[in-house]
């Protein structure tokens, strides 16, 4: 058992005070740092790749203090949804030295699993890399989404008129994807609040480019209520020796409060929307599939 320490958690702390927009101007200069000797660098051999509210940034911080990992410099690196144009260098310099000691490295990027052109290029540059998807039960997934959204103020909308609205909102970037696959989509990534909850479709992509061993579906509640059995899982599926951090916690809970409880009309709308969905992802996984 690893005991995180009080400086790491002191360490935590400060940095949660860091306005985002700061906390990403620094990444982005040691990215710059970095990239003349990204051809030094490893690609990740493992990638989290959702779903958004979903505990990836509890996981990318846990997994990142395992001795024997380098994590990305930052969380979310985003090369194969809003950054794949800047290349493989700059991809690269997200990462450890390939010299170095550590046993495998990662990323987290929880767009990845939604974004409709991420499989397709993480199988061309990533071709043997391991999946981890964490799914949290889609109505409570939206609930959270829309009011991430709401804190960061790109939502003004009430949450039933956001979520009547989103096809509208969205469809402009799909367009524009399949006709520039460069395109950043923007309002796709912020306002997909129910489009993001059909997880068979999206986990289809990655199925048809990935091996069914090479991915570990986690339930995100079964994290949230006990990370510590769940977090030997993904420890064991990366073949990583056995390390339990000391202090499991919820990383957003700390940042920010939960959400009040989500309207009933507003559940019951959605939970009848994600429900021939739920039932295709149990079709596809089999005993595997989260249960909600």
């Amino acid at each position: 058992m690893s005991v995180v320490s009080p400086g790491v958690r002191a360490l935590d702390a400060a940095t949660a005070r860091i306005p985002l927009d700061v906390r990403h101007r620094i990444a982005q200069l040691r990215v710059q740092a970095r990239t003349p000797t990204g051809r030094l660098r490893r690609l990740p051999d493992v990638l989290v790749i959702g779903a958004q509210r979903g505990g990836t940034s509890s996981l990318y911080r846990h997994l990142g203090r395992h001795p024997d990992v380098a994590p990305s410099l930052r969380k979310e690196v985003e090369y194969f949804s809003r950054r794949f144009d800047r290349g493989d260098r700059w991809y690269r310099a997200h990462f450890a030295l390939a010299n170095g000691r550590s046993r495998l490295t990662f990323e987290a990027t929880p767009d990845y699993l939604f974004h409709p052109l991420a499989a397709e290029r993480a199988a061309t540059v990533v071709p043997d890399a391991r999946l981890v998807v964490m799914l949290r039960e889609p109505t409570a997934r939206a609930w959270s989404h829309y009011h991430h959204m709401v804190a960061l103020g790109h939502e003004t909308l009430d949450f039933e008129t956001a979520v009547a609205a989103e096809h509208d909102r969205c469809a402009a970037d799909l367009r524009r994807l399949a006709d520039d696959p460069y395109h950043d989509p923007v309002a796709l990534l912020r306002y997909s609040y129910a489009a993001r909850g059909r997880y068979a479709e999206q986990l289809a992509r990655w199925r048809d480019r990935f091996a069914a061993d090479r991915m570990l579906v986690v339930r995100s509640e079964d994290f949230f209520a006990d990370p510590a059995p769940v977090f030997r899982r993904v420890v064991e599926f990366l073949g990583l020796p056995p390390w339990t951090p000391g202090h499991l916690v919820n990383v957003s809970r700390q940042r920010r409060p939960a959400p009040p409880a989500i309207p009933d009309r507003a559940r019951d709308a959605l939970v009848e929307r994600f429900a021939d969905s739920n039932r295709d992802l149990v079709s596809m996984l089999g005993d595997a599939a989260p249960r909600w």
